[in-house]
């Protein structure tokens, strides 16, 4: 068979691996040879490609990023878009299945080539972890250990200066990230877009740190809505896909902090730099496991399904699955966490 790769929406540690280990598989188990889609579906869609024999995919696990670049370009907005055009740009380059790695916006695209006939399958891929039908996703992990060490260090510099410290990180629609990265990092208060919390509550948590002495850590996801507001902040604009560029809820915190309490605060914006640099060991492992599994998939035509991780094993289930709405932080994971807040 010949197969097509390709990278959609944003980027994040472990994409190469999936890469890698997709072309291998492909290539030691089936014979099969493998093409790299440049930029996500507007490679697909405008015929941009390259092939990709096994010296090209040599120590791509540790690296990270994406070789085949990426792109948010919707494969049924673009203006040479839609199954019919799409199909034909497959046949042209020879392609029997194309394995598309990506989060919600790409796997909404698969399945709906997919249940237009198209040879499509899917590899989840989101640094928030917010996809449903996976218990983990790749980059998340990584992204929240590089928000955990930036917080440490938060830490050590908040204490010499006896200041309140906050921390804004990734999150979108969802808090995972702030969750695991301020349980790890011993955060007093973990704000996240799926709960409304007051600023009161917020400062007495700051208050109760700080009247014992210490310096307290506020970590927030670039979601959060507190209570009282109707939306989260957008104060940078508009990406070229149209979504609006979530920011500034850090900063706000931090100035209802000092105002309310009196206590110095800073803020730190860790933005794209969680989506930079290597994968963690276990980021690498699943995204090599899911690039294998995938070409298997593609070997037993399922056709609109993708890879997932059940428990420790790999599983094939519907893109429908996926699609089913966002994974939330349930109530009970942040009680578990909101029992170390303030005091």
């Amino acid at each position: 068979m010949r197969v097509g790769l390709l990278t959609s929406g944003g980027d994040c540690p472990g994409l190469n691996a999936v890469i890698r280990s997709a072309v291998l598989h492909g290539i030691k188990t089936y014979d099969d040879e493998m093409v790299g889609i440049r930029d996500g579906w507007r490679g697909l869609i405008e015929g941009d490609w390259q092939e990709l024999p096994r010296q090209v995919v040599r120590g791509l696990a540790r690296t990270g990023g994406t070789i085949l670049g990426t792109s948010r370009t919707h494969p049924y907005n673009h203006p040479q878009g839609g199954p019919e055009n799409i199909a034909g740009m497959i046949e042209k380059i020879g392609l029997d299945a194309v394995v598309a790695i990506g989060g919600e916006g790409t796997l909404a695209g698969a399945k709906r080539l997919a249940d237009d006939g198209l040879p499509i399958v899917g590899v989840p891929k989101t640094i928030d972890n917010d996809l449903k039908a996976t218990d983990y996703t790749f980059g998340f992990d990584t992204a929240v250990s590089i928000a955990t060490d930036a917080m440490d260090r938060l830490r050590t510099t908040g204490d010499s200066h006896h200041r309140c410290m906050v921390a804004e990180v990734m999150g979108r629609h969802v808090g995972w990230i702030a969750l695991h990265s301020g349980i790890a990092a011993g955060a007093h208060a973990i704000l996240i877009p799926e709960q409304r919390t007051s600023m009161e509550e917020v400062c007495d948590w700051v208050r109760q740190v700080h009247d014992r002495g210490r310096s307290p850590l506020v970590v927030v996801a670039e979601g959060f809505i507190p209570e009282g507001l109707d939306d989260p902040l957008a104060d940078a604009g508009v990406e070229e896909s149209g979504r609006p560029r979530l920011g500034g809820i850090g900063e706000w915190v931090t100035q209802q902090i000092e105002q309310m309490t009196g206590i110095e605060t800073r803020n730190t914006v860790l933005g794209h730099i969680q989506r930079g640099g290597a994968p963690t060991g276990f980021d690498r492992v699943l995204a090599t496991r899911f690039g294998m599994g995938a070409m298997d998939l593609v070997h037993q035509s399922k056709w609109g399904q993708m890879v997932a991780l059940d428990g420790t094993e790999i599983v094939q289930v519907d893109l429908a699955q996926a699609l089913d709405g966002l994974k939330e932080v349930p109530q009970h994971r942040y009680d578990e966490a909101k029992v170390l807040f303030g005091r």
